[in-house]
């Protein structure tokens, strides 16, 4: 049974990779106001008229306040308690995210900003919480509705949502949270899995007070098993070791340890930190998972061996709550329900996800592309905004064994002269080389859809609603460079570059079949008009695809309805436009029957550890 539009709000550990204790929630009801002109300067001179439901946007229903009409500034404030520091204590308040510019002030002083509306940042108010008592915070929120050279994904730019693009999201979207830190502690930890040397790489940074006098002990624990117990000093406040890993020699003991989506086994990872005397100064819960991505040839392979992508588009959309999701029951639901048709991967579209999202897939299964929400106009600004928000999204998500590819840019979006702009050419390749750069160990889908200028996968994107035309068009024997010549998908080359032509090739956007509840149809690449249409539709579709062995996989276009874009295989809310069994066969190229009723989708069994939930 697909969840409430609302939720329960119940919202776990933000950030599952790095858990401690000593946290609390910011979420719940702050005060509102709207500045639709960004008239107003300081939070002194603010009219506070309303309440909003934080995280939701404004614009979300949810949130109690559904303005989705222009403005480019919001404000809010909320007070709290805070118990007296011990000697040495931080006090850090964590902001998931905040669309597209945040101001913050504690008791009417300045605390800090942060540009960029996907990606998390963090601010140390040790200094102004430090007596404890009750606090005033205020954060500004700005974000010009028309302002096309920031990273926006899918946020419409006109006043009513069209075509593919969606509602605006403004301000405050993911947990705001208060984060007790002791005097020295962990402040970052990366993960590193190397499957040929069989070994984890460990990456932390130490921050505070002499980093230097301590050390770091680690515990890594898989399946009720031990794989390693080790101690490491902590050198000019970094610990970068390799662990290496008993290695059983036999495949079935292997396979049993190594990560994928019929069996995510994750590595569970207990850190301590311990001063020169040996006292516990912090300790903190994370996990990891053995698991290698590459490509070979023409092949994608996921631990050494090829392995078919058979993806599904999700916007990450929710109606009554927008990016942001319901609860944590409704992200996990959402990773259940793409394994449950059949998929062993998403492609996260123009959203960089909630962690919260990740680390279901992490636990239950499932293939993430990471893609970047795309700016809208090439000039200087919009290069230097979307290539820091990149590199902050590479540094949040990194750990994730869920994340198999990066996809920095999506259809030539933000550079539309690709083919005769030589600058935008060397924006494509340099924002290729960053990612590499910053994350060696995962494939680059440089400008997924077509315009390939330098890549690692070559993405297609094509809506022919024809199953026989896409044969004649990816036949096997069709030769790839006279194919990367002729074939001009959405109008445009696939191609830029000949040196790319014996790449993987993934069909990472096909389908879009709309089917609106009652048939009346909205808006999509091609319309049914009933359920059983749809499967049939869907069945021969899939099946033309999976046969044809050019492909190193495909991306379905699309997990669920979004606002206007109705060509989802489920409803917005989640409920199947025909039976998960027969969806799930389709997928996966196997026979069903016609007559099947449509049972609620299983929950995919994991195993239990109450300290392994993110909260």
């Amino acid at each position: 049974m697909a969840p409430s539009v609302e939720g329960s709000g119940v919202r776990g550990y933000p950030r599952p990779q790095l858990r401690r204790p000593g946290w609390e929630s910011l979420n719940g009801p702050w005060e509102f106001a709207l500045d639709p002109h960004a008239r107003i300067d300081r939070p002194g001179n603010v009219s506070w008229d309303r309440t909003i439901i934080v995280p939701f946007s404004p614009e979300a229903p949810a949130s109690r306040v559904g303005e989705t009409g222009f403005f480019q500034r919001c404000w809010y404030r909320r007070r709290f308690q805070v118990a007296p520091l011990n000697p040495g204590e931080r006090m850090i308040l964590h902001f998931g995210a905040v669309d597209s510019e945040a101001v913050v002030h504690l008791d009417g002083h300045f605390a800090g900003r942060h540009e960029g509306g996907y990606t998390p940042f963090s601010l140390d108010i040790t200094l102004l919480v430090a007596e404890g008592g009750e606090h005033e915070l205020v954060v500004r929120a700005d974000d010009d509705p028309s302002d096309l050279a920031k990273p926006r994904g899918k946020q419409d730019w006109q006043r009513e949502p069209h075509s593919i693009w969606y509602p605006r999201t403004t301000g405050i979207w993911q947990t705001v949270w208060l984060e007790r830190l002791p005097p020295t502690h962990i402040a970052v930890l990366r993960w590193t899995p190397n499957l040929a040397r069989w070994e984890i790489g460990l990456h932390t940074v130490v921050a505070g007070l002499d980093p230097d006098a301590h050390t770091l002990e680690v515990l890594l624990r898989a399946r009720g098993q031990l794989l390693a117990h080790d101690r490491y000093k902590v050198v000019a406040g970094e610990v970068v070791r390799r662990i290496a890993l008993s290695d059983p020699g036999i495949d079935d003991s292997r396979n049993d340890l190594l990560w994928n989506p019929a069996s995510p086994t994750l590595i569970q990872a207990e850190l301590t930190l311990r001063n020169a005397g040996g006292d516990v100064v912090d300790a903190v819960e994370s996990y990891t998972a053995l698991r290698d991505v590459a490509l070979q040839g023409d092949r994608f392979l996921l631990n050494g061996r090829p392995y078919l992508l058979r993806m599904v588009l999700d916007q990450g959309y929710w109606e009554q709550t927008g990016l942001t999701a319901p609860d944590d029951a409704a992200i996990r639901r959402d990773v259940e329900l793409a394994k449950s048709m059949g998929f062993n991967g998403v492609r996260k579209h123009q959203k960089l996800e909630d962690p919260c999202y990740l680390y279901w897939a992490d636990r239950l299964g499932l293939l993430v592309w990471g893609e970047m929400p795309s700016a809208y106009r090439f000039n200087k600004r919009s290069v230097e905004r979307l290539m820091h928000e990149w590199t902050e999204a590479i540094r949040r998500d990194y750990s994730h064994p869920c994340l198999v590819a990066w996809v920095p840019i999506n259809e030539s979006w933000g550079v539309p002269n690709l083919p005769d702009n030589p600058d935008e050419r060397h924006y494509v390749q340099a924002l290729y080389y960053l990612t590499k750069t910053l994350d060696p160990t995962r494939p680059v889908i440089g400008n997924d859809g077509w315009e390939s200028v330098t890549t690692d996968i070559i993405g297609i994107h094509d809506y022919d609603p024809d199953p026989e035309a896409l044969a004649r068009r990816y036949h096997s024997d069709v030769e790839r460079p006279r194919l990367f010549r002729r074939e001009r998908p959405g109008g445009r080359t696939l191609l830029l570059g000949t040196d790319q032509a014996e790449h993987p090739v993934v069909l990472s956007e096909f389908g879009g079949i709309a089917m609106e509840r009652g048939g009346r149809g909205t808006w999509g690449y091609s319309r049914v008009f009933d359920g059983s249409e749809l499967a049939d539709r869907y069945r021969k579709l899939l099946e033309t695809v999976r046969s044809l062995h050019l492909f190193a996989g495909f991306c379905y276009t699309q997990f669920a309805d979004t606002y206007q874009e109705a060509n989802g295989l489920l409803y917005s809310d989640r409920t199947p436009k025909f039976p998960l069994d027969r969806i799930a066969a389709a997928t996966r190229g196997e026979d069903f029957r016609s007559d099947v009723s449509m049972p609620p989708a299983p929950r995919p069994k994991v195993e239990t550890d109450p300290e392994d939930e993110p909260g």
